[in-house]
């Protein structure tokens, strides 16, 4: 997935290149009329030189070698009247360049020239041509061109080195934002949970959605919270009921029918613990009521129907500090998950400071099933892998800071382990 910085980056990068193309294109085309104007005049000063001592000193040169120039691209010629050769320089060519004397710029071969009229003693009037290699032109073109195009570019690379930070500078406030809604947390018992003022004013309609997102949730967890209160005490008062005159019924019922009675009473203890695990899952994750809570107490108003559990005392006691009503769902659905998988017996112990541990002694699963169960519980992946009662404990210990691990049967031994660390 592309981020914004490296599309930004290489759209400055492809911007700077054009830049700099463009500007050293302009640059060399503004160049090029310059610099000719430029050579331009050095040919005719140097024609106008040259002119001056042929006439000062005829003598100075001798032979139709002229003396050497001293530059590669830099050639003269002094043609008579009739279009022979008077004088040349060594680079210039044996034969004249104008067979007919022509005065001011002209072109020949490779040649820039510029013809300039000088008297003889004679009173004839010869033809001075100062030339200059059309090569040399060229290079000096292509050098101003080149230079040009480099220092645009070298401009247009800073500009986007440059660019390409403050680029990075501004999107800083989109990574501080991602990292206060990662930190963010919702808490539906108090309202007016806000991300505060934005950093940027682009950033201020996503303040105002997150915001007004959250606002909705509260008020519709709210709501459900305050119906999860209602229906507990609307459906525990019933249920505890119906307990406590089944529980009579079956003193008084003879063996045939106390068996049915039973049944009932055992359905109406997982209805129990359903009500409770739905119930739990409403306050999941919400303001918790710690109390002391005492293992052998807590176990002592659970409904355990024909499951035999019984508290192991270890260092760490039989207490710990916990939501009571949440803690009594989560092992209300663990106990029933062990009894309708064959257990008979169940240990619930402190195994060390604020973690329970729930052991059964029923088939338990395999050490592959273990390790998705616990994948499961660690992505809080619950649909389609967990049942209700790892779902609810480990919602329960999450409430409580903590979380679920799945532990490995004691050797010789089978069952499943539970640890809810709170």
């Amino acid at each position: 997935m592309p981020s914004i910085a490296s599309r930004l980056a290489r759209a400055l990068l492809l911007w700077a290149l054009v830049w700099g193309a463009a500007v050293g294109g302009a640059v060399w085309l503004a160049a090029a009329s310059e610099v000719d104007e430029l050579l331009d005049e050095g040919l005719v000063s140097s024609a106008s030189l040259l002119a001056v001592l042929v006439q000062a000193n005829p003598t100075y040169v001798s032979g139709p070698e002229g003396f050497n120039s001293k530059f590669k691209d830099f050639a003269w010629q002094l043609v008579n009247v009739d279009g022979t050769l008077s004088l040349r320089s060594s680079l210039a060519p044996a034969e004249p360049w104008q067979r007919t004397p022509r005065a001011g710029f002209t072109q020949a071969g490779g040649w820039r020239l510029y013809g300039l009229a000088v008297p003889a003693d004679d009173g004839t009037v010869r033809m001075l041509y100062a030339a200059q290699t059309r090569s040399e032109r060229a290079e000096v073109r292509a050098e101003v061109g080149i230079s040009a195009a480099l220092s645009a570019f070298a401009v247009g690379l800073l500009g986007q080195i440059w660019l390409r930070g403050r680029v990075r500078a501004e999107l800083l406030p989109l990574q501080a934002l991602s990292l206060r809604l990662g930190q963010l947390d919702f808490d539906a018992s108090q309202p007016g949970t806000s991300l505060g003022l934005p950093e940027r004013r682009e950033l201020a309609p996503v303040h105002a959605a997150v915001d007004g997102l959250m606002t909705r949730l509260a008020a519709r967890i709210g709501n459900e919270q305050a119906f999860s209160a209602h229906a507990a005490h609307a459906l525990r008062t019933p249920l505890a009921g119906i307990d406590a005159q089944l529980a009579l019924a079956l003193r008084e019922a003879p063996p045939p029918l106390a068996a049915r009675l039973q049944r009932v009473r055992d359905a109406a203890g997982r209805l129990q613990g359903v009500v409770a695990a739905l119930l739990g899952l409403f306050r999941a994750g919400t303001g918790l009521e710690r109390v002391a809570v005492d293992l052998h107490a807590l176990l002592a108003r659970l409904p355990t129907a024909s499951l035999r559990v019984s508290v192991e005392d270890r260092p760490h006691g039989s207490q710990l500090q916990a939501d009571a009503d949440l803690l009594s769902a989560a092992l209300m659905n663990l106990l029933d998950n062990s009894q309708r998988h064959g257990a008979q017996h169940v240990v619930v112990s402190l195994s060390a400071a604020q973690t329970l541990r729930v052991q059964d002694d029923g088939p338990g699963v395999t050490a592959g099933r273990r390790q998705q169960l616990q994948a499961a519980l660690d992505g809080q992946s619950y649909e389609g892998q967990t049942g209700l009662g790892l779902m609810l404990a480990d919602r329960v210990a999450r409430a409580h800071g903590g979380g679920v691990r799945l532990l490995p049967p004691p050797e010789h031994s089978t069952g499943l382990t539970v640890e809810l660390t709170l």
